[in-house]
């Protein structure tokens, strides 16, 4: 760890195993309480108090963070307690200790064994052939279809079964902290990832649990099903390890598993896309959070597209957002900094079966100048990964954290920027006469539509908010469009109906004093969001007037007898098949409404 352990110290417990053996990290030892909120904090301490050892190439005996990466967190925290890290964990807190094994590994701790389906008394009695995908019924992936629209003409559920909707059940995510995993429907199951690693296969009607499969890390991806050969439906989701899984759907057993990114901090936390035998495989980092530490050789890390072969895993093309870094100058402390960087890709890509792209958003750049890539809309062949078009909405966005006031290091860019990375996956939708436009909002408050057909055209662009200080309180996780309208839980606790011919505000309707901008669905005249505070909202499409709340920020008695509780609902947006309405309830991104149950409604 950083400022207090020596060199010669660290090669010393390097030498001993000290990464390796687990009789030097002590016997798996687990926080008597639950990890405190914000544990993604825990790789800001890990840059900070540790990389002036683990990833320093003048200290080569030191484990390297993707070695680290691969323990269990109980590992990790006992070496900060009672093992041979004790003299560095004794500097940090109790939280930092817990935050730093949990990111690390990936995943929460005690959730090895307690979260397998086969531990559950709801198991479902029997197993019957899955039904082919029905893109009509089906809520499949994050956006629902291909063109990421998040709406439903046939889930089963009306507009005037909004009011009536109750709860029917709830099902406990096992140790679980927060409950970010969107769930897929498809076929009258369920299927989701969770925070503990494990991805559950349930019955939409009565959750009961057909199996459960662990991956090596954190599954926040929204899960995808594609048809095999032979008839069968695969699974597939990626991790916090940046590993991508496949599938039996029916069965849950492994098909295969590839590794799309080898740096340590690169994961997947957008919802793979799916077509034509291929996968495209958003990749993600951590990286941004703090690399302003002297100790950290900022910045390597680079988001990117992977396309896989559906069949085998086999990695077909990755098409990077900004071109590979090479290294710039040393800092003076000697650490070596690198350009450029950035970029991530937290979206799921939209697929254009007519133009044969996909399009989906980047995030902002980490070091100076940013490339035009980034905080961009990216247009890609399918086929061949090779860049068709770009726009993009912000230019000079290079940020990272704690680049601010005294904290302003010589690893931070100059001039920082205002972090408007492009979350929310762009929609895809036709208009009357043929024409269509490609859609999505800004943190900062902006709605775009972009033309397709003509290299990304700017149509129209809106504000829907006020300029004003402070942090961006737009569009973050994303919106969902019918046949005349855009909508979007925005930062500042309201929804924006807009024209998709015009951009012109068709209404604005105030749902809570904070944070609504969780991805929203929809289906024929009602609209579904969430918010942080965790109540989940239905309103009229027509003139954006409420007809349903729920309060999920709350305990709930489980049909696998697990205790949960729900918080907030800061990213994943509920989804609607099967007449029913299902969102997981447990992510507040900052702040303590965190939490570990999946909930499912239908018209009482």
């Amino acid at each position: 760890m950083k400022r207090w352990m020596t060199a010669g110290a660290m090669a010393l417990a390097g030498a001993l195993g000290v990464f390796g053996a687990a009789t030097m990290w002590g016997q798996a030892q687990t926080p008597d309480r639950p990890a405190s909120a914000g544990t993604e904090t825990g790789f800001a301490v890990f840059q900070t108090r540790c990389m002036s050892c683990h990833g320093n190439a003048n200290v080569p005996r030191a484990p390297q963070p993707a070695a680290i990466r691969q323990m269990s967190p109980e590992r990790i925290y006992g070496a900060l307690t009672n093992g041979p890290m004790k003299s560095q964990g004794d500097a940090l807190s109790e939280d930092q200790r817990r935050m730093v094994a949990i990111f690390m590994s990936g995943r929460p701790f005690g959730t090895l064994q307690q979260g397998d389906a086969s531990q559950m008394p709801n198991r479902c009695a029997s197993n019957p052939p899955l039904r082919a995908l029905d893109p009509a019924r089906d809520w499949n992936g994050w956006g629902g279809s291909p063109s990421n629209d998040r709406f439903k003409t046939a889930s089963g559920l009306k507009a005037a079964d909004a009011p009536r909707l109750k709860l029917k059940w709830a099902f406990g995510y096992p140790g679980g902290l927060s409950a970010f995993g969107q769930p897929t429907v498809v076929g009258g199951r369920v299927y989701v990832g969770t925070d503990t690693g494990y991805v559950y296969s349930l019955d939409a009607r009565t959750g009961c649990v057909y199996w459960s499969f662990q991956a090596k890390g954190t599954v926040r991806s929204a899960v995808k099903l594609a048809p095999l050969k032979g008839g069968r439906l695969g699974v597939f989701f990626g991790d916090f390890h940046a590993n991508v899984y496949g599938l039996d759907a029916r069965t849950g057993h492994q098909l295969w598993t590839t590794q799309v990114s080898n740096h340590f901090v690169a994961r997947i936390t957008a919802g793979i896309a799916a077509f034509g035998g291929k996968l495209f495989v958003p990749v993600s980092s951590s990286e941004e959070f703090t690399a302003a530490t002297l100790d950290y050789p900022c910045c390597t890390n680079r988001g990117a597209v992977v396309a896989l072969d559906a069949a085998t895993g086999r990695r077909v093309w990755t098409a990077w957002v900004v071109p590979e870094p090479r290294p710039t100058r040393k800092n003076s402390k000697g650490v070596q900094l690198y350009a450029p960087s950035g970029g991530s890709v937290w979206n799921s890509p939209t697929v254009d079966p007519k133009r044969g792209a996909i399009y989906f958003g980047t995030g902002d750049a980490e070091t100076e100048p940013a490339p035009a890539t980034t905080d961009a809309i990216l247009a890609v062949d399918m086929k061949t990964g090779h860049r068709l078009w770009t726009y993009q909405a912000q230019a000079n966005d290079a940020f990272l954290g704690g680049c601010t006031g005294a904290q302003k290091t010589e690893n931070c860019p100059k001039d920082v920027g205002p972090d408007l990375d492009i979350g929310n996956s762009p929609i895809l939708k036709s208009l009357a006469g043929g024409k269509r436009v490609l859609v999505f909002g800004t943190k900062d408050g902006h709605v775009f539509a972009l033309d397709p057909d003509a290299k990304g055209r700017v149509r129209w662009k809106t504000t829907v908010l006020p300029p004003g200080p402070g942090r961006p309180a737009g569009v973050y996780w994303g919106g969902a469009v019918d046949g005349s309208h855009a909508y979007f839980g925005l930062a500042n606790g309201s929804m924006a109906a807009i024209d998709l011919v015009t951009g012109k505000s068709a209404w604005v309707s105030q749902l809570s004093d904070g944070n609504n901008s969780a991805a929203t669905s929809a289906i024929p005249g009602v609209a579904f969001e969430g918010g942080m505070d965790g109540k989940l909202h239905a309103l009229a499409t027509s003139d954006g007037k409420e007809l349903w709340s729920f309060d999920t920020a709350r305990s709930f008695e489980t049909v696998n007898k697990v205790e949960a509780h729900g918080g907030g609902l800061g990213s994943a947006g509920p989804t609607v098949a099967e007449g029913m309405l299902f969102a997981g309830s447990g992510y507040a991104v900052v702040g303590d409404r965190t939490g570990n149950v999946l909930l499912a409604f239908a018209p009482g």
